[in-house]
This record gives structure tokens, sequence and C-alpha cells, in this order.
């Protein structure tokens, strides 16, 4: 899988790079995620770093994995298996100390990272057809919770440098996570359809009302990890 690494720090007296030739992954980045009518997702909210959130993109959030199955798929079998996993793991606390860039995309580090990662094992496991943003990045990301995507290549390095500024002061942050957000993706974008307690694989809990159909999707949500190219 590819993985990335970026100081947080960019020395102002390096000319700017050259742009990046383009690639499959960063081509069809460019013109965001292929989401698709019915798509789902999961996700952690991490509602204390929605302040540091640019302008456009969706509430602070951590993906655990997307896309997941699609909304035909997840019928009262799937939603049991899913609350057995997500009950069968603790709840946890995610830090943010510190900022890292891919190409374009500013995020901030969560961490510990392990167990994001052991839940999409686990799910990836149970559902291997599931892959993290549809292989287009191999395995998938390091987990990540995006602040901004907007500049471009000739840009990017000088704002995220006054943006990782401006927003610095607000850091440490700490959010204990201690449910997962399964969204749909509809005609007028993502919304939360169901929430999943973690610790919590009680058998009696009622199941919600069905996922909202292709018209049917109402509001934001925090599902989508957006625009995150690929370095050259």
């Amino acid at each position: 899988m590819p993985r990335w690494r970026t100081v947080t720090r960019i020395d102002r007296a390096v000319p700017p790079a050259r742009p990046e030739p383009p690639t499959a992954a960063s081509r069809a980045a460019e013109s965001g995620w292929p989401d698709v009518h019915g798509d789902t997702s999961l996700t952690i909210r991490v509602p204390e770093a929605d302040a540091l959130v640019h302008p456009g993109l969706p509430p602070a959030h951590v993906t655990v994995l997307y896309p997941f199955l699609h909304r035909s798929r997840i019928d009262a079998e799937v939603d049991r298996e899913l609350r057995e996993l997500f009950g069968a793991h603790a709840p946890f606390e995610l830090s943010f100390t510190r900022f890292l860039r891919w190409p374009g995309v500013l995020y901030l580090d969560p961490q510990p990272c392990a167990p994001v990662r052991a839940l999409t094992s686990a799910l990836t496991t149970r559902w291997p057809e599931a892959r993290p943003y549809r292989g287009i990045f191999g395995e998938g990301l390091d987990p990540h919770l995006t602040l901004a995507n907007h500049e471009g290549p000739a840009t990017w390095r000088t704002a995220y440098d006054a943006l990782e500024s401006r927003l610095a002061p607000a850091l440490p942050l700490v959010s204990r996570v201690a449910e997962i957000l399964l969204g749909v993706f509809g005609p007028d974008g993502w919304s939360d359809a169901r929430s999943y307690r973690l610790g919590s694989a009680s058998a009696d809990t009622p199941l919600p009302r069905p996922l909202p159909g292709p018209a049917g999707v109402s509001g934001r949500m925090a599902a989508r990890t957006a625009r995150i190219p690929e370095e050259s």
C-alpha cells in the first residue's frame, strides 16, 4: 500500500516543486471520489475538530472503511453482524497532536491508529469484497482526518504552512470513540443512516428503520474523505 510521510513544516526557501505527473489515482482524485448512489461507508465522527475543517468539506471524521457494501445488501443479518463486530471492540480515545500532508492535502494524524486499523481489518476480513477506496490506493490509506484539500500543486505548500500556523493553537485534541457511523450516499449526498456502539454487542438491540432509499437520502454526513491524490 502506498504510504506517504511529509514533514509538518516545509522550508519556504526551497523552490516550488515541479507539478507531479498525473497518475491513475491522481486523475481519479481530481474529480472527487467516484461515489455511486447506494454506496455506504463506516466512519468515526470527531466533533472536537469540526472547527478546523476547511469550509466545504464534510464534518471532521476518520474513515474506517469506504466504500462498504451497497445499501441493498445491508439487511437484518448484515446489521446484526456489524453490531456484533463493533460490539467486540472496546471504545478508545484518539489524540490529534500533529499535522501531516499528502500532495494537496492537509490532515491530522490520529493516534493511536491501531484501534482504527483493527476495525478496518475486521471488516475487510469478514467482507473482503469491500476494498478500501475501491483499491485506488492498493490496500488503503493510513488513518487520517482531512482538514483541507482545496489547494493545487503550485500553492498547497505555502497555503498549508499558513493554515497550520493558524490551526496549531487548537492542538492537541482528544476524542473518545464510542460508536461507528454507517452512512449512505444518494442524490442529495451523504447522510447518517445508523450507528453502532463499540463494546456493546447486545443481542436485544432493536433494529433501526430501513436504510434510506435512493430518493430518500437527506443531510450531510462525515462519511467521505475528500480527494487524496497519489504521490508520484
